[in-house]
């Protein structure tokens, strides 16, 4: 439409373009004009014409064009609403789908809710039953008890409260009789467990002062260049052997053991500042009363001061800081001390990393876990000095020298002589038992060790109803094997307790044995 107005506009303007011309050019005739003007007109007439024609030509294509476009367009709609109500009813026939599937379910279950409680019912009615039957035979039984009692009464010739009178007449007869021995039995076992128990002082007394009386912990040897040097330790008319002997406080043996000279001592600090001074003398080749009295208090000088490097090393590898000079120094003399043929030292520092790590895993504080576990032993480098356990004296010791009450408290407790007052002293005491009852950490004879093992295994086997008995783990570990006909499930624990009573009063071990009770049932058959 806008270029048909175009088209409209320019054939006027020409119109109006040709009249000016005409009226402008009415100087060269009015003919020539008029012709002019008539040309002008049907020139621009037709060209106004054709450019109307054009434009309706152009109208039409640009109707046609609108009305296709259109067309498509409403195509287009009518497909996509066609698309969008077929997803609808897809949805709308599985959403049917659906609830037919769950109608069906429920229908289902319905069914065996239904047999359900048809079955509960006929059960009710059997038990109604079987109640009912119950209910007379326990009639028919008390009447045949009944029946039974009168028949024993008239057979016995006596009622059943005499029989009960008699019964229990002559159970408590038989109750004072075993009375009777189980109190002989106690007497008896108890003046054999006093003197046990005697023993074991004095022999506890001992091994405080002398330890273990083996040639590995009381003896030193040292070696020699030669067999002439024997001569020259003994000295003329043997004044060097005593003049050492005296200054050392230890007992020189020199036998035909070639090139050796044996130094005992039941200290075996004594015994260390011995043999230092004698591997000196030997190695200097001087040697005479002045100068022994000189080496001997060199010697004692670097023992003491090896003592304070033991002492400190120790502390540092356990983390114990701020302990007293003389704690340490203790400490380090625990290093020339042994339990059973175990090393004092390694053993406290042993007990220490095991509390640590318990007291990590728990959650406690590690550092006094630490420090309680490496002094709970120091009094044993005191008691062949002062009176008293080594409980007491470390007690005191740790006092002196102001120790916190928990590390105290650790000392005192690690043998149960004071309550525990911490689970700190507790993690102590577990780790003492851990460190000196594992295999190995203790040096025992071969004799006693297999006498041990024996005694386990037939004080075990004294028992009614064991079949088996194995000493295992070193000894720390008993397995008994029972009769399932004669021992019950209820006599197990107590036979496991027994023989564990037993084991305490009759046998002397370091650390604890563990006691296993075994039983199986079992049935066999064979196919033929």
């Amino acid at each position: 439409m806008n270029q048909i107005i175009i088209y409209a506009a320019l054939a006027l303007g020409i119109i109006i373009a040709g009249a000016v011309s005409f009226f402008v050019g009415s100087s060269a005739g009015k003919r020539t004009e008029l012709a002019a003007q008539v040309a002008a007109k049907a020139t621009a007439e037709e060209t106004a014409k054709r450019i109307i024609d054009d434009a309706a030509r152009e109208s039409e294509a640009l109707r046609k064009a609108a009305v296709v476009a259109g067309k498509e367009e409403t195509i287009k709609l009518r497909e996509s609403w066609e698309a969008e109500a077929q997803k609808r009813r897809d949805e709308i026939e599985r959403g049917e789908r659906r609830v037919q599937e769950r109608d069906t379910n429920l229908d289902r279950k319905i069914d065996i809710l239904d047999q359900r409680e048809k079955e509960v019912g006929r059960r009710v009615t059997d038990i109604t039953r079987r109640e009912g039957a119950v209910v007379d035979r326990e009639s028919e039984l008390e009447k045949l008890s009944a029946e039974g009692r009168r028949r024993l009464e008239q057979l016995a010739g006596m009622s059943a409260h005499d029989a009960k009178a008699e019964m229990i007449s002559r159970l408590a007869e038989e109750a004072h009789a075993d009375a009777a021995n189980q109190l002989r039995e106690i007497r008896e076992s108890a003046k054999r467990n006093a003197d046990r128990e005697a023993k074991k002082i004095v022999a506890l007394a001992v091994q405080r002062i002398a330890s273990e009386h083996t040639s590995e912990i009381s003896v030193s040897s040292v070696s020699l260049p030669n067999d002439e040097m024997k001569g020259r330790i003994i000295g003329r008319e043997g004044r060097n052997i005593r003049a050492f002997e005296l200054a050392t406080g230890v007992d020189v043996i020199i036998d035909d053991t070639p090139d050796t000279v044996v130094v005992s001592c039941f200290d075996p600090v004594r015994r260390e500042v011995a043999r230092v001074a004698l591997s000196k003398l030997v190695a200097d080749g001087r040697i005479h009363p002045g100068r022994i009295e000189e080496v001997v208090e060199k010697s004692k000088k670097e023992v003491d001061a090896a003592i304070q490097d033991m002492g400190e090393q120790a502390a540092y590898e356990v983390g114990a800081h701020g302990l007293n000079v003389e704690l340490i120094r203790l400490i380090g003399r625990m290093q020339y001390r042994t339990s059973y043929g175990q090393n004092i030292l390694q053993h406290s520092k042993e007990v220490a990393h095991l509390a640590g790590i318990m007291a990590a895993e728990l959650g406690l504080d590690v550092v006094m876990a630490k420090r309680g576990a490496l002094l709970h032993d120091i009094g044993k480098v005191l008691t062949h000095e002062h009176e008293g356990t080594h409980v007491q004296l470390g007690v005191e010791v740790a006092t002196r020298y102001g120790e916190h009450p928990l590390i105290i408290n650790c000392i005192a407790a690690h043998h149960d002589d004071v309550p525990h007052e911490s689970e700190v002293s507790v993690l102590v005491q577990a780790a003492d038992a851990i460190s000196g009852s594992r295999p190995g950490a203790r040096r025992e004879a071969f004799e006693t060790y297999v006498k041990r093992l024996e005694g386990l295994e037939r004080i075990a086997a004294s028992y009614t109803g064991v079949d088996k008995v194995f000493a295992i783990q070193a000894g720390r570990e008993i397995r008994v094997i029972v009769n399932p006909d004669d021992v019950d499930d209820f006599r197990m624990a107590a036979l496991s307790e027994e023989i564990a009573r037993r084991i305490e009063t009759e046998l002397q071990y370091p650390g604890q044995i563990k006691i296993v009770v075994i039983r199986e049932q079992r049935a066999v058959d064979f196919a033929r």
